[in-house]
């Protein structure tokens, strides 16, 4: 504890890096504050809670989840009917489709390859994808608002202007895709002026900011009438510190391939026994290297197997896939995951240009050749430990239905202990704990996670 106290200090004693923490405040303070404003044309204070107001009207489980989810993304403000509603979710889409794209598009690849310049353009091009984005999902957010969650026969008071009217929804449109485009600046100018990682800093606070009042609903739920007590509580509590921990491992845990590079004057003398003298090195390969992206694909797909409900609803086992909890739907959630753990890994991760890379550089792997000999070895030991992190991906994803259904009461809760929102939580707060720690080490101090055990060794 005094070595954190020690630690705090030191950041302190940074100008530099004081600011940049003082302006990643101001910023997340700004967009708190503007999750809370909610649309002109929409009366907040009979509005209400619009997730509880849709499952009592029949979205049940389906509302709380999956649009819960959404809601968490962008701190509530999806359920406030806030400017902010959208939150920084497109840019996210669009950020993924100009990915996608990159590995089918040839013009993509020439701007991936083109340094500062190329990665300008591609920022552009996401920028303006993002507006095109807003402009699909701002009209559906609208239409969910005005069909499913306040239906204007039902809550006429509920509204200054009449829905269906073109000044209701032009204004609004313009206004959610302007909340959505001012997210993305502020996340932008936390990676220029802050600490960085700008848009995942944004997405994580959204996430965190509902984290207690959703403690405080499980606390009054397990307390009241019903409820398994205080004890309960701790267990609980117990449980998601242990699920984090767990988390972390997974987020960083790799697998290392020993590498050697040669000097050129080694290589041409073709000493033999000098082979072992170069540098050696390592090839991390993450045991999760697709992140949550397999989770956020799935995601988007486990609203189609919803739709079959409507083929027949009185059955039973399409029914089940309405519901984020059910084992239906997180069954083949699981599958998709796995799926897309591998598909994401395999175009994302150039085993091919790797090996060409070690190969132009001098480098090679031990007991295997170079080039092909090289990319199939790395190909094979990345599918060998996809398939162990995309079922820790899978269990972490379906987590939330199994704690609902064993212990957990309230379905707000539950979503912390795994998911989508779990694992963005934990990787942008060990990215951000790895930029302070940057900070610290170019100014010769000890970072938030340096050990003695570290110190030592990087000073032998």
């Amino acid at each position: 504890m005094k070595e954190f106290i020690q630690t705090l200090k030191n950041i302190w004693s940074l100008k530099e890096l004081r600011d940049k923490i003082m302006f990643t405040l101001g910023i997340i303070l700004v967009y708190r504050f503007a999750s809370y404003i909610s649309l002109p044309a929409i009366n907040m204070s009979e509005v209400g809670n619009l997730l509880d107001i849709y499952k009592q009207q029949g979205g049940n489980k389906q509302g709380a989840g999956l649009l819960g989810l959404l809601s968490s993304f962008t701190g509530g403000a999806f359920s406030r009917a806030s400017i902010m509603a959208l939150g920084i979710m497109p840019y996210i889409s669009a950020s993924i489709i100009v990915q996608l794209m990159g590995m089918a598009i040839p013009y993509l690849q020439k701007l991936q390859k083109d340094g500062e310049s190329g990665r300008n353009t591609l920022n552009q091009i996401t920028r303006w994808l993002t507006i095109a984005v807003c402009l699909v999902q701002a009209p559906s957010y609208l239409t969910s608002i005005t069909q499913m969650f306040l239906p204007h026969a039902q809550f006429a008071s509920a509204y200054f202007v009449h829905p269906e009217s073109i000044m209701f929804w032009l204004p609004s449109i313009v206004i959610l895709v302007a909340g959505s485009v001012f997210a993305m600046w502020l996340g932008e100018k936390i990676t220029d002026k802050g600490i960085g990682n700008g848009i995942s800093i944004l997405i994580m606070v959204g996430i965190l900011a509902d984290l207690p009042g959703a403690f405080i609903q499980e606390i009054a739920t397990q307390t009241g009438k019903g409820g398994f007590g205080t004890i309960m509580i701790l267990i609980e509590v117990l449980f998601w510190m242990v699920v984090v921990l767990l988390a972390i491992i997974l987020s960083v845990a790799v697998r290392k391939i020993p590498i050697q590079y040669v000097s050129r004057a080694q290589a041409r003398g073709g000493v033999t026994k000098n082979l072992m003298q170069g540098a050696r090195q390592w090839i991390p390969l993450k045991v999760n290297a697709a992140g949550v992206m397999p989770i956020i694909f799935a995601q988007a797909l486990m609203f189609v197997p919803g739709l079959l409900t409507k083929v027949d609803e009185s059955n039973t086992f399409l029914a089940g896939f309405k519901n984020v909890f059910s084992w239906q739907y997180n069954v083949l959630f699981a599958i998709l995951i796995i799926i897309f753990s591998f598909f994401y890994t395999a175009i994302t991760i150039p085993v091919n240009q790797m090996a060409d890379d070690l190969k132009r550089n001098g480098g090679l792997i031990p007991k295997v050749r170079p080039g092909k000999e090289t990319s199939d070895y790395l190909d094979d030991i990345l599918s060998k430990i996809t398939l162990p992190g995309s079922m820790f991906l899978a269990i972490f994803a379906i987590l939330p239905a199994i704690v609902h259904g064993a212990f957990v009461q309230t379905d707000r809760f539950a979503l912390f202990f795994g998911g989508t929102s779990l694992l963005i939580m934990v990787g942008v707060i060990l990215d951000t704990i790895q930029q302070i720690n940057t900070y610290l080490l170019n100014h010769h101090y000890d970072g938030l996670m340096q050990s003695k055990l570290s110190r030592t060794s990087n000073n032998l």
